[in-house]
């Protein structure tokens, strides 16, 4: 699952857990961006947010790929929403809650928690409640993949536990707000609201740490090593120098592995053992072009895989809520796009996002029952 459950801290602390970051152009206003992280995996419709939380939007603006490398250089300086929360104050219909977001130019709106109006004011329109968890993926086979090290998908997949809710705030800003910016950087974060705000968890593109990071057998270098930890407390746009070479050995390990799952090589590696994807991967924030259209589908990674061919991109980028990005993710692992595409089974959620704000979904009333882990 794309980052539901990425690493021990996110399993002892679900509330700060995030499972899914998107960001794209709103469909209703061509001059506003829509962001959304959602939290909590396995929420109940009566679920709040954490008084004790941050979550936390960075978008800074980027510049192009040049000479040989194909990732995208961020400023030094960006945008950042913050949103808090109150304590829950407990009702006789449903708990309630309010919330403030707060930008680092100096905007701010409240809103009510469920409330499907949100709160808007001053370039920013914000939503928080229990959604739909819009994920499109079939995560058993997935799994099974790296189990037993043979593709497992199948033409008619299953996304796992269906029905789950999440906890999501949609933000949406006046594209006004990021200065001119045409290409953003976009993650979002959970820290520890307080006077010193510890960094919990980071998410830009999905399945980077579940899929790609927590695999341990390929990686001859940190092979006893859980680094999920480790990689959620680092910043997306500054990587630090510490574990970087831990990350890199683990990803050229497992990168090499999904490569070669139709049994041939279509990265190859250079003198070293570097994957071509490694770079890509580590400058690990969803790449929007704020003045494109929305597109509904296909959008995940053309503008990164068009400047690696040298070539303009045609689309938005980032990532929308109905987009099946896992295709495109494990078609560009497994053949780097230059086979048959690599389907999960699984195109769309059984319950599809909205072109409306809020965007995602209601939540379901009645959903499965968490699993028990051991």
């Amino acid at each position: 699952m794309s980052d539901h459950i990425s690493g021990p801290r996110a399993l002892a602390e679900p509330i700060a857990d995030i499972t899914d970051v998107y960001a794209f152009p709103s469909p209703e206003r061509a001059d506003r961006l829509v962001l959304v992280v959602n939290t909590l995996p396995m929420a109940k419709p009566s679920d709040m947010f954490s008084k004790g939380l941050v979550y936390r939007f960075r978008l800074r603006s980027l510049t192009g790929p040049s000479g040989h490398r194909w990732t995208f250089v961020p400023a030094d300086e960006g945008l950042v929403l913050d949103c808090v929360f109150s304590a829950p104050e407990p009702a006789a219909d449903e708990p309630f809650q309010e919330g403030t977001c707060t930008s680092s130019t100096g905007e701010s709106v409240s809103f009510v928690v469920n409330d499907p109006q949100g709160g808007s004011d001053a370039g920013l329109r914000v939503f928080a409640g229990t959604r739909w968890d819009p994920f499109i993926m079939d995560a058993r086979a997935a799994l099974t993949t790296l189990a037993t090290h043979e593709l497992a998908f199948t033409d008619h997949g299953s996304i796992f536990l269906d029905g789950k809710n999440v906890l999501s705030i949609v933000v949406e800003i006046d594209a006004r707000l990021l200065g001119g910016a045409v290409l953003v950087g976009v993650v979002a974060e959970t820290l520890t609201r307080g006077p010193l705000n510890v960094r919990i968890e980071r998410v830009g593109r999905p399945e980077v740490k579940n899929m790609m990071l927590a695999p341990k057998e390929f990686d001859q270098v940190n092979r006893d090593l859980e680094i999920r930890d480790l990689y959620n407390m680092e910043d997306a746009f500054h990587l630090g120098d510490s574990y970087e070479g831990a990350y890199r050995a683990r990803l050229n390990a497992n990168l090499a592995f999904w490569d070669g799952l139709d049994g041939k090589a279509d990265w190859p590696t250079d003198e070293d053992g570097n994957h071509p994807l490694t770079e890509l991967i580590l400058a690990d924030f969803l790449v929007v072009d704020v003045t494109k259209p929305y597109v509904e589908q296909g959008s995940f990674l053309e503008i990164e895989l068009a400047a690696r061919r040298g070539q303009p991109h045609q689309t938005c980028g980032g990532r929308t809520l109905n987009d099946d990005v896992m295709d495109t993710i494990f078609t560009q692992l497994v053949n780097a796009g230059q086979g048959p595409t690599i389907r999960d089974g699984v195109d769309s959620a059984t319950v599809p996002a909205t072109r409306t704000f809020p965007y995602l979904a209601p939540p379901n009333p009645d959903p499965p029952e968490a699993p028990e882990h051991h």
